[in-house]
């Protein structure tokens, strides 16, 4: 593999490393140059150092840049449902049951898949060959509106976007059981589930602060219709909530009941709304898609059901 390697002597006393970097080397992304730090690919004063690692006058920064790679995703022509599209990003309504990007078990038929396809390849490459484009994910069961970054620029702007949760984003789901209250927060830490290491749970130790608002929007005998509005968003944040709560996602048998009372193809979870400041106009935007139709199905069933008063 073919090496760049730049050797740059610190102007500036007190700034971060990955900062002063990002300035210096133009062409690299402070996302990027802060991979290249956790690889042990930035040396200061020949040492590893950390991306929060703050300069000193004089300090001899030596950078190895890898050779980049060539995205080996192979393109699918599969439909997609495309809400937006520009040179910067493309908003999409993913459906239910589409793994978002290719992993173990999972290597076609993917949205990337999708994506390499109806872009013809032009996606940012900030997470590597296997994640082009991906800011951040829905998982394969949930469906609803998701951005996808064309380049680097765009990308590195929305993942701040999302960092400072300064994203609008709006689901609707039916949980199981009657919420008795109109609204409410539900402020619960969630880490990696201490013995099920495929799930998560509301954990004290090795979590990170997570916070859903919800707002009930019709009961039923034995559900009822939310919108949650994520404040955060920490992986299967809503699922492993309204599960907290006593309330999980109808159809959800990770963090709900094995054996559902209702035939539905996945948790009935649907990510409604997105709104964001676009990452080159810093014009606010906002789209929304409809729930699929087993979603709408299902509640059409708990209707003609003697609703809860």
């Amino acid at each position: 593999m073919n090496m760049e390697f730049i050797s740059l002597v610190s102007d500036t006393g007190n700034e971060r490393i990955d900062a002063w970097l990002s300035q210096k080397i133009e062409k690299l992304s402070r996302s990027y140059i802060q991979k290249l730090i956790n690889q042990e690919l930035v040396r200061v004063n020949g040492r590893n150092v950390k991306p929060n690692y703050r300069l000193k006058i004089g300090d001899t920064v030596e950078v190895t840049i890898p050779e980049p790679e060539t995205l080996s995703v192979r393109p699918e022509k599969i439909d997609i449902d495309v809400l937006y599209e520009d040179n910067d990003i493309i908003v999409v309504n993913k459906p239910q049951g589409m793994v978002v990007h290719p992993a173990a078990g999972n290597y076609s038929g993917t949205l990337v898949n999708a994506l390499m396809e109806y872009c013809e390849g032009r996606l940012s490459d900030i997470n590597g060959v296997i994640r082009p484009g991906i800011v951040h994910r829905l998982d394969k069961d949930t469906s609803g509106v998701l951005v996808v970054a064309k380049n680097n620029t765009a990308h590195e702007k929305l993942s701040e976007l999302f960092k400072n949760h300064d994203i609008t984003r709006k689901y609707i789901a039916l949980v199981e059981g009657v919420i008795r209250e109109d609204s409410g927060t539900i402020d619960a830490p969630i880490g990696r589930h201490p013995v099920e290491r495929k799930k998560m749970s509301v954990i004290a130790r090795r979590s990170r602060k997570a916070v859903t608002h919800f707002r009930v929007l019709e009961r039923f005998k034995s559900a009822t219709h939310v919108e949650l509005t994520l404040e955060t968003g920490r992986t299967h944040q809503i699922r492993v909530h309204m599960s907290h709560i006593g309330h999980p996602v109808i159809g959800d048998r990770v963090y709900g009941r094995k054996k559902q009372k209702y035939n539905v193809p996945g948790q009935a979870l649907h990510a409604r709304v997105l709104g964001f400041r676009h990452p080159t106009t810093g014009e606010y935007m906002e789209f929304s898609a409809d729930p699929p139709d087993y979603f709408k199905n299902l509640l059409n069933d708990l209707k003609k059901e003697v609703s809860y008063d």
